[in-house]
């Protein structure tokens, strides 16, 4: 196994997922089998807590676990699955090693920050790459973080061990240019080097993040301080898509370099027709359409944070470049659109998403837009809290109920959307996720429009297969038949079965469930057959979307869209 080691200088944010993953993609297209790991020094457990609006979008994994968004970047590049056990947090590590001082694992050993701490995280990582011929490691949050210490000594334990011909160091650096000065200023990146020196770790690359690329004479500055060679100084600047970065890093030959440092030889010649062709589609779209997406997580302080929703605009890019269309995302803030009057704004959009969320923070917002969209037959996707309240805005406005979701109004009239007692005593006995549904879900589809939507994008067949590698029946269910998808969930609450017979009955049509193995029905999908596109999914399709393996949900929304 090959590491390389992926750290951060200057600033967070500055791009080290993204780095991380097309270090990852390239090495993928030379043939060798890969994963990425990523390292979040946070003491929270997970990223299941967490408030979107200050560290971004909870991502989902197969396996249910709630992680940081960088692997949802990993998995859009590799086209593969990653498993929860290649996010490691300093809460995983310190709960694991006090539990085993708790339980007399240790022998009445004196527990001691060297050397428990660093080798359980080797171990976890080694774990986590066991199989792969190249690991690819992002130690999250920036060179001189105080918590980043115990994984910058384990990386550096682990060089030792592996030899230094087995690990690669890169460092993603920011490059500013303050516009008072107008010039490229070196000196941060300098200082981030002499930050991991201090360390232990040498620099063998120095990707230059910057708002345009890093001239020759800058590379030279870097590579004298980092007693590096210029050349494997890279220029990173900003870039229109992210699917652009592999693209850039291989015109500066990075793969070609990492193998010369790593002693490697490539499998195969990478072949990127078909990713420059896709990348091409989202950067020259033959026609742009505008979609708004109604959520809660848009700004905090003075600034709007599209990071809480970064899967879902990532999709609407993949859809679009499936489809042949550009995409222009508006961020409409839901509180703003309590007020009825307030959502004549969304007439000036060709489609309207309501993405996943909790409480009841812009809920009537939320559901004036979806009451809109349906009235005015503006395509309109809705993904888990968007199904809910989808649900919810029919039972109240075409079959006069007085209704609402138990997690805003437990006394509501008219339950439509709850915590169902069964699937309630499920959970909490396995103990999986305490009473929400985690992870990846099967469910059958009948004769429907979502799927024809699987069916015609090639989803149906190869959720087909992999349904035979599924070994947890709590997952699969009773679910049977030759119309199974699976998508991945992170939910609560669920329709009421009590009321589908009167909401379809009124013409909400519910096209797909997932059958637990005791019998209960959960709704997955939602449809409105006579509307131009009015779709939802309890489940988070946004999670599966890949630029090379587009969702079919959001593909048939964009189709919609593209269509008014």
């Amino acid at each position: 196994m090959k590491l390389i080691v992926v750290t951060g200088g200057v600033i967070s944010g500055v791009g080290k997922g993204i780095a991380t993953a097309s270090i990852a993609k390239i090495l993928k297209e030379y043939g060798f089998s890969v994963t990425c790991i990523k390292i979040d020094p946070y003491i929270n457990y997970d990223a299941g807590t967490l408030r979107p609006t200050e560290h971004g979008e909870v991502w989902v994994t197969e396996d249910g676990g709630e992680i940081d968004q960088d692997l949802g970047n990993y998995e859009r590049f590799l086209n593969q699955d990653i498993p929860k056990k290649n996010n490691i947090t300093t809460g995983q590590i310190y709960k694991t090693i006090i539990d085993r001082e708790r339980n007399g694992e240790y022998l009445g050993e004196t527990v001691q920050f060297i050397p428990h701490v660093p080798d359980e995280i080797k171990k976890r990582i080694l774990d986590a790459g066991k199989g792969f011929e190249f690991v690819v490691l992002e130690i999250g949050g920036t060179v001189g973080d105080y918590e980043n210490i115990p994984f910058l000594f384990a990386a550096k334990s682990l060089q030792i061990e592996m030899g230094r011909e087995n690990v690669a160091n890169v460092l993603v650096s920011y490059v500013p240019v303050p516009p008072n000065i107008g010039e490229m200023k070196s000196k941060p990146t300098q200082h981030s080097i002499r930050l991991l020196n201090e360390n232990g770790i040498d620099v063998d690359f120095v990707l230059c993040r910057a708002i345009a690329p890093i001239d020759d004479v800058r590379k030279r500055k870097i590579g004298l301080y980092a007693n590096i060679v210029s050349e494997n100084i890279i220029s990173a600047p900003d870039v229109k898509s992210i699917y652009e970065v592999p693209l850039n890093f291989e015109k500066e030959k990075l793969g070609e370099k990492l193998m010369k440092r790593l002693g490697a030889k490539k499998r195969k010649e990478p072949d990127w027709t078909a990713w420059q062709k896709l990348t091409d589609r989202i950067l020259n779209p033959k026609k742009r359409i505008d979609v708004a997406i109604v959520g809660k997580y848009v700004d905090i302080g003075n600034y709007e944070l599209a990071d809480s929703y970064i899967s879902v605009n990532q999709s609407l890019d993949h859809a679009g470049a499936y489809a042949g269309a550009g995409i222009n995302i508006h961020w409409v803030d839901s509180k703003k659109l309590e007020n009825v009057a307030n959502t004549a704004v969304l007439r000036n959009y060709s489609g309207i998403i309501v993405p996943g969320g909790f409480g009841s923070s812009g809920i009537e917002g939320k559901i004036n837009a979806i009451r809109f969209a349906r009235e005015n037959n503006i395509p309109y996707l809705g993904l888990c809290y968007g199904l809910q309240l989808a649900v919810v805005e029919f039972a109240r406005n075409v079959c006069g109920m007085k209704a609402h979701t138990t997690e805003v109004d437990p006394e509501t009239e008219d339950p439509v959307i709850a915590v169902l007692e069964s699937q309630k005593k499920i959970l909490q006995e396995r103990h999986y996720g305490g009473t929400m549904r985690l992870g990846s879900y099967a469910a059958a589809l009948k004769p429907s429009m979502i799927l024809e939507l699987y069916r015609k994008t090639g989803r149906l067949g190869r959720d087909m297969k992999k349904l035979s590698l599924i070994k947890d029946d709590f997952r699969i269910g009773n679910v049977k038949g030759d119309t199974v998808v699976l998508e991945r969930h992170r939910h609560r609450y669920e329709v009421n079965p009590s009321y589908i017979a009167k909401l379809e009955a009124k013409g909400l049509s519910f096209p797909g469930f997932h059958e637990t193995k005791e019998g209960t029905k959960l709704m997955e999908f939602i449809e409105i057959p006579k509307h131009k596109f009015f779709a939802a999914t309890q489940a988070h399709p946004e999670f599966k979307s890949r630029l090379e393996d587009p969702s079919p949900l959001f593909c048939g929304f964009v189709e919609a869209c593209m269509k008014k």
